[in-house]
Order: structure tokens, then C-alpha cells, then sequence
């Protein structure tokens, strides 16, 4: 159980990192009437929710779930 949470925790940071990215591209861009349909500041918040959590249940080991 904990190696799962830590790499849930691993891939929740990933793809932070990858929305973070994503959404600093879309602030910079040549065209203006380019807006795209993604919600990255969204996903990057969740994921960022998500690492979190998964890392706190790893450190804890595992929270009593089986």
C-alpha cells in the first residue's frame, strides 16, 4: 500500500508539473484567439490535492486502509 501511495503521489507531481507548464504556455502566447479548452490551472490544483493527500498516507502508512 505505501509504495502505491507514493507513486500515486509521484504522478499526481507530474502532472502538476505538466499543467503548471501548460498553463505558463497559454499565458505566453503569440495568438491571442488561440485560447485552447483545457482547465489546467484546475488540474494543476487537483493534482496538487491529490500528491498531497497521497503523500500524507504514505508517510502515515497507509491510514488504516487495506
Amino acid at each position: 500500500m505505501q509504495v502505491s501511495m507514493l507513486t500515486v503521489a509521484a504522478a499526481s507531481a507530474g502532472l502538476f508539473a505538466l499543467a503548471e507548464i501548460a498553463q505558463w504556455r497559454r499565458n505566453n502566447r503569440r495568438d491571442v484567439d488561440k485560447v485552447g479548452f483545457m482547465p489546467w490551472r484546475g488540474i494543476a490544483l487537483a493534482s496538487a490535492g491529490v500528491a498531497l493527500l497521497s503523500l500524507a498516507l504514505w508517510v502515515h502508512g497507509g491510514g488504516g486502509i487495506s
